[in-house]
């Protein structure tokens, strides 16, 4: 059993202190039975609808549908991540909707009381954090055929949601976060659990790449809030008009961070899917730039950092991977492109690599 907290406290208030990002990677995620979301959700939103389970890695997600068809996204929080990182997802996209509301992202569902979250007792006498979302309607763009027009899309989508996260600020937003392409030095302790062999030899290449090239760079960039996860499985498309952006999903891994952290990250997941593996990434970034342009220093780094998220999807899915094999398929989905993509970029210098993701911007191309 587990209920709503009587004594949640002022949303304002400081949390309890709890362990940050890297715990709630190594805490499992909340199980609970639909039947238990489902009066939760009755309690709390006086809605009463049916129950399904949505994959994610850290938190519980629920698809929630009224019956007059309405669909939410409930979410239960990982119980080790602080409540003041929920506020910071809360109050980020309630500034997206105050300064861009034609931003495709999900609106914040207050509770019967007006609270933008809610607190949890569980079973085992922990608490936790809840909150609900409106469901955005539309298709993962992993289900739909790549294509040029759907990546120009998607790096001017990023550019906007970029636009309107700028001069946002949170106390939380500066949270510690493993999937932090600029933080990617933290991880070196990881390549000792590769077994030894090429993977390890080429994960040990690029991590000395970053620490040497990139890392003494990063702290002149621009930096902002940024959504930071940017891929195929977080952005929806109409189904019948696969270009057409219709959502922008899963803040979970937001914080404040180097722009071009957020372009390399985005951009690393259009490796696959061509002949060239530079094809994708370049069209991407070209249009991004056609509306939020990066300065030279980060175009000089944009490729180094984009193979550097690659790096950290290995070593962080292999990881936890073996700690929660019940959930192996979700958490290793990139891992074999992550892989891929390493071995494509290992025999290109840093400029080769720069000049071939920006040939489509050196060109004039940005569409």
């Amino acid at each position: 059993m587990l209920s709503a907290d009587s004594h949640p406290g002022p949303q304002g208030a400081t949390p309890e202190e709890r362990s940050s990002e890297p715990a709630a990677l190594s805490t499992a995620a909340p199980n609970l039975a639909p039947a238990e979301v489902q009066a939760l959700v009755a309690r709390l939103y006086a809605i009463d609808g049916s129950v399904k389970a949505l994959a994610s890695e850290r938190d519980q997600n629920c698809a929630v549908e009224s019956a007059d068809g309405t669909r939410y996204v409930f979410k239960i929080s990982n119980p080790s991540e602080p409540v003041s990182l929920v506020d910071f997802q809360i109050a980020a996209l309630e500034h997206i909707a105050r300064t861009s509301p034609s931003q495709p992202v999900p609106r914040i569902v207050r509770t019967l009381d007006g609270r933008t979250r809610d607190t949890v007792a569980l079973a085992d006498g922990g608490r936790t954090t809840v909150r609900m979302l409106t469901y955005l309607e539309g298709v993962q763009i992993r289900e739909t055929p790549r294509t040029a027009a759907q990546r120009v899309a998607m790096g001017q989508g990023l550019a906007e949601l970029n636009l309107a996260l700028q001069g946002f600020t949170h106390p939380a937003a500066t949270h510690d976060l493993l999937w932090n392409v600029s933080a990617a030095h933290r991880l070196t302790a990881q390549l000792d659990s590769l077994v030894e062999g090429p993977r390890r030899t080429l994960a040990q290449s690029f991590m000395t790449r970053f620490s040497d090239h990139v890392l003494p760079r990063l702290a002149s960039l621009r930096a902002q809030v940024i959504h930071n996860d940017y891929h195929l499985y977080n952005v929806l498309v109409a189904p019948n008009d696969q270009a057409r952006i219709t959502g922008i999903i899963d803040f979970g891994d937001m914080l404040y961070a180097p722009l071009v952290g957020e372009v390399a990250t985005a951009a690393a997941f259009h490796m696959t899917g061509n002949t060239d593996p530079f094809e994708g990434p370049a069209q991407f970034v070209a249009a991004y730039q056609a509306v939020l342009p990066l300065t030279e220093p980060e175009q000089d780094v944009v490729a180094d950092l984009m193979a550097t998220r690659h790096l950290i999807t290995a070593l962080i899915s292999e990881w936890r991977a073996l700690r929660y094999p019940e959930n192996r398929a979700y958490i290793m989905r990139h891992n074999p492109a992550a892989w891929e993509a390493l071995s494509q970029m290992a025999d290109l210098s840093r400029h080769e690599a720069r000049d071939r993701l920006l040939t489509s911007t050196r060109n004039g191309i940005s569409s």
